[in-house]
């Protein structure tokens, strides 16, 4: 077994050589890396001391391994299924302390699920996500490529994380610990969402999003090539602002009506229960 600096620079040499032809041990280094992603001992991202970092070398090992993958038909019981061999289907087992439920629901290896993670049919995890423990990904959710997802986060029904491989230095999106993310909600392009924060059904969020912040009284400062940063415990609903060269039509801005309160926490205690 290979230690992480080692792994490191195995991947970072590898990614660079286009002419590279691996052999049976560099498979096996390949699945050491995948081994790591998934038990979440090396991370796409990763705060480090308050600020999100997104780890280049991980994203480059993912897209080593559809580089060095090869087409597998792995159709089983009457259902099509044909991906690189490099990424099957993540192997769990009960002692992960992970619910699937039947009906659809797939996670792909590489990505890691922390205990008592729920996962509702038909959803589906990629490669590199990290789920924290606690959290739900309900129906028809999606959880995008090296997105982070924290603990006893809820991703509602039809919600988009959106997932991100290339450009390498591109930050995924953050989920962070105790946040819920609305039905119908789209999350993409390196937005943070910080603890404790409500995302309300139907709100999309890009990396060119405005976000009005009501109780500030002011759009949300976003830092350049990063996207926008939604504060701890604000309530997200969806809005609009009036466009200047005609105020006669109005452009989609997400607006900060309130931070959370009693009285919102007590409206998402049903959601603990479920868990």
């Amino acid at each position: 077994m290979m230690n992480i600096e080692h792994l490191k620079s195995f991947i970072e040499e590898k990614f660079e050589n286009k002419e590279w032809q691996p052999t049976l041990s560099d498979y096996d280094i390949f699945n050491e890396f995948k081994h790591h992603l998934n038990k979440g001992t090396i991370r796409a991202a990763e705060n480090i001391s308050g600020a999100w970092l997104t780890n280049q070398w991980v994203k480059k090992g993912i897209l080593l391994g559809f580089r060095i993958g090869k087409m597998t038909d792995y159709s089983k019981g009457g259902y099509a299924f044909f991906d690189k061999h490099t990424y099957p289907l993540k192997p769990v087992d009960i002692h992960d302390s992970v619910r699937i439920v039947p009906g659809g629901s797939s996670v792909r290896d590489g990505a890691f699920l922390g205990k008592s993670v729920t996962v509702m049919p038909p959803s589906y995890i990629n490669v590199g996500a990290y789920v924290d423990e606690g959290s739900m990904i309900d129906s028809h959710a999606l959880v995008g490529s090296c997105a982070q997802i924290g603990k006893n986060v809820h991703i509602s029904a039809a919600a988009i994380i959106g997932g991100v491989l290339e450009p390498i230095g591109a930050n995924p999106v953050i989920i962070e610990d105790n946040a819920f993310i609305g039905g119908n909600t789209g999350i993409y392009e390196g937005t943070i969402i910080k603890k404790g924060a409500i995302i309300a059904a139907g709100v999309v969020i890009t990396a060119g999003t405005p976000v009005y912040d009501m109780i500030e009284g002011a759009y949300l400062i976003k830092q350049e090539g990063r996207g926008v940063t939604i504060p701890e415990n604000a309530v997200v609903v969806p809005g609009s602002r009036p466009i200047k060269a005609n105020t006669d039509f109005h452009a989609y801005c997400p607006i900060i009506i309130k931070y959370r309160d009693d009285k919102t926490d007590r409206a998402l205690v049903l959601e603990s229960l479920l868990r």
